[in-house]
């Protein structure tokens, strides 16, 4: 496909950054991973083994396992053929492999292809896998490559001093790299965290309780077994379960996984607030424009379409952290059309994890322009010398440099110091006041990051 004539832009527009999603969250990829839990639980009943499975050899369990290694696409035609009769995915995954195990000569032992599952035992560990192994391989590589962006902005731009804006006023001086350290530090801390959270997986039958599993092997434990099996692809059992999955801790990876856009969100309007001071330039791509009318402009793109995809991206998550946690009973089926919608936040995140990457790649530091606004703001310093006055014991400090601040339109350095020589206060403490700048009143610089 050229992505022309798709409905959504993920696999339109954006096709090109989202396409390597396409092998976890597509619905071949769905059916691939389908395939892998019920082959998966097929090799596991023959290593108990259950008694009908013993004559399974070592080699049929490679060939059996081939089934997944070289799953291709037109083995997922082929299953939605099978669907086409069955209504139903999940039994057209179980016909596929049944036909494959009658090719293979091992027909006989079919009926424990799916043996005593629900279909959400095998859907409810197929997505947590798929969402595990996108995060793995494409998420975080993107997410990785972003923070050493930041990483590197950072530590080059730490003693850059810069003056600070709050609600949008001039105010006690910073420095560019620490600014920058700021997010770098939040996005590690949240990456992180996410990092650590189990993934789910429920595996207990038709309603939770391994019913169909201990009346035909009551010998055997099925929660050591289930909890084993589903340890082996990675993920983590939910113990308690109705027929699906609680959703309480996919919930919490989506709340996460939120939490990183919402900071990309607020690290795309920053850099976009400074490319409008004119503290960042952009780099002129040859053959780019900027506007349809306007020649001169150099618009900051990359950070909006970050934002906006961002913005998408955690609108999806908190639905489907809200949603899916709530079922009626046992189980009713509008967890299931959801479920699938997980490729579409994580690809609207890589969408903006790539913006923000690239627009970050495309500026430079203006330094004087951030030197002109220092230079230009000298009141900011008001802070450190009514600090100073007040642990010298002065009277009323913070009053009378709130008179001087407000009475004069526009405080310069000759202001300042002519009203710290009108200062009841030693000549050395004076010099000690007069020597406050707006370019090293920064404060405690943090390290730089490794």
């Amino acid at each position: 496909m050229d992505g022309l004539s798709n409905i959504s832009p993920i696999d339109g527009r954006y096709q090109p950054l989202t396409y390597p999603l396409r092998a976890f969250f597509s619905e071949e990829a769905l059916t691939r991973y389908r395939i892998l839990v019920e082959v998966e639980y097929f090799i596991a009943l023959c290593r108990i083994p259950l008694p009908p499975l013993e004559g399974v050899s070592d080699a049929d369990l490679e060939n059996i396992r081939n089934m997944v290694r070289n799953f291709s696409h037109q083995d997922a035609r082929r299953i939605k053929e099978i669907e086409q009769e069955t209504n139903h995915d999940i039994k057209a995954v179980e016909y596929f492999i049944r036909e494959r195990l009658e090719e293979m000569g091992l027909g006989s032992h079919r009926e424990f292809v799916h043996f005593c599952l629900t279909s959400q035992d095998i859907t409810n560990t197929a997505i947590p896998l798929s969402l595990k192994e996108a995060l793995e391989q494409v998420l975080y590589p993107a997410l990785r490559e972003l923070l050493a962006v930041l990483r590197d902005f950072s530590n080059a731009w730490l003693n850059i001093p810069m003056l600070a804006r709050t609600h949008g006023q001039p105010a006690s001086p910073t420095t560019v790299g620490k600014e920058v350290m700021v997010f770098y530090e939040r996005l590690g801390n949240q990456m992180q965290d996410l990092q650590s959270m189990p993934f789910p997986a429920k595996f207990g039958g038709a309603t939770g309780n391994f019913n169909a599993h201990h009346v035909c092997y009551p010998e055997i434990d099925w929660v050591g077994f289930a909890d084993n099996f589903t340890a082996s692809l990675g993920l983590k059992r939910s113990q308690v379960t109705t027929q699906i999955d609680h959703y309480d801790q996919l919930a919490a990876l989506f709340d996460g996984l939120k939490r990183i856009c919402t900071i990309l969100t607020d690290l795309d309007r920053d850099c976009w607030t400074y490319v409008s001071l004119d503290y960042f330039k952009q780099k002129i791509v040859a053959g780019e424009v900027g506007s349809s009318t306007m020649p001169h402009k150099v618009n900051p793109i990359d950070f909006e379409n970050g934002e906006g995809n961002a913005g998408i991206a955690v609108a999806l998550f908190e639905h489907l952290a809200a949603k899916l946690p709530v079922s009626r009973l046992q189980r009713d089926l509008s967890d299931s059309t959801v479920l699938r919608n997980t490729g579409v936040p994580v690809s609207h995140m890589l969408i903006a994890l790539k913006a923000t990457t690239r627009g970050l790649k495309k500026i430079s530091l203006n330094e004087d322009k951030i030197a002109a606004d220092l230079d230009n703001n000298m009141a900011v310093v008001a802070e450190a010398i009514q600090s100073i006055l007040k642990s010298l014991g002065y009277p009323n400090p913070y009053e009378a440099l709130k008179a001087l601040t407000r009475q004069n339109k526009h405080i310069t350095k000759d202001v300042l110091h002519e009203f710290v020589d009108s200062l009841d206060i030693r000549q050395e403490q004076k010099e000690r006041l007069k020597k406050i700048t707006p370019f090293n009143y920064t404060g405690i610089i943090p390290d730089r990051k490794e």
